[in-house]
């Protein structure tokens, strides 16, 4: 280290694509005392300045995030530093994972949806549309596109998503990871925030529930993935059945916000 270490509580955001990290980002940042700065590794995001920061190495860039961060308006006397990694982009940065995992005092948020079929649908809705993001003002807008995905395409992604999972509560301390589910994001953000600020140990500060941000997609996996019956035969049986069961989200809600999660199938 090069550096002193400031007085501040660094954090980092990590979750597979479209898991509702960007809306957690956003709950955060109406606290007065947090500010998370988006996505490190995401070329084209638009809070970071430096257009070059990913030719630095993997130190220089932590250093970036935590030690020579923009200040956002507003938030020059934040005493809580953050950014979020989804993790495709841990693919381009060797050892880029690792190095963030020795990061001095770190404390991680993993947001887990319960069923990453439905993660992964909406990836290739993303990918095929090219929207990323709906806003409150795009309410007038279509729905995303209908989509085929194959089963090697699932099981890849089904894999990845327990590999990724399974890394990140194998390399941080219970006391320094909070796992958050998508549908408790959604269906309770008060209550979310609340276990968020006391884990982070930020002054208590009420959730706002007007957020910009509007979720994208609210029909079920049958009406929007075209060949749902034939994914759900192949992984019939399976560890992976639980995603084609047509409760809500795929997996029964028991309301509770983990701190750590155990395991990973």
């Amino acid at each position: 280290m090069t550096h002193l270490m400031p007085k501040t509580q660094p954090f980092v955001i990590l979750g597979m694509p479209r898991t509702g990290t960007h809306y957690l980002e956003e709950l955060l940042n109406a606290h007065p005392s947090v500010l998370s700065n988006g996505e490190l590794l995401n070329t084209y995001d638009t809070n970071w300045p430096d257009t070059n920061r990913l030719r630095c190495s993997n130190l220089e860039l932590l250093e970036l995030a935590y030690l020579r961060y923009p200040v956002q308006k507003g938030k020059a006397h934040a005493t809580h530093i953050g950014c979020k990694i989804n993790q495709p982009q841990f693919l381009e940065r060797p050892g880029f994972f690792e190095e963030l995992a020795r990061w001095p005092c770190l404390k991680a948020m993993l947001v887990v949806r319960r069923n990453t079929l439905e993660s992964l649908r909406s990836l290739v809705q993303a990918r095929q549309s090219g929207e990323w993001l709906k806003y409150g003002s795009d309410n007038g807008s279509a729905p995303p596109p209908q989509v085929a995905l194959t089963i090697e395409l699932c099981e890849a992604y089904f894999k990845a998503a327990d590999d990724f999972h399974r890394q990140v509560v194998d390399s941080f301390a219970p006391e320094n990871l909070l796992s958050i589910d998508y549908e408790n994001l959604l269906d309770d953000p008060a209550g979310c925030m609340e276990a968020v600020q006391t884990y982070l140990g930020t002054s208590m500060h009420p959730c706002s529930h007007r957020t910009v941000l509007q979720r994208q997609e609210v029909r079920t996996l049958e009406q929007t993935v075209l060949n749902f019956d034939e994914l759900k035969c192949h992984f019939s049986g399976g560890k992976h059945e639980r995603f084609f069961e047509t409760a809500r989200g795929g997996l029964s809600c028991n309301g509770r916000i983990h701190v750590r999660p155990c395991s990973f199938p």
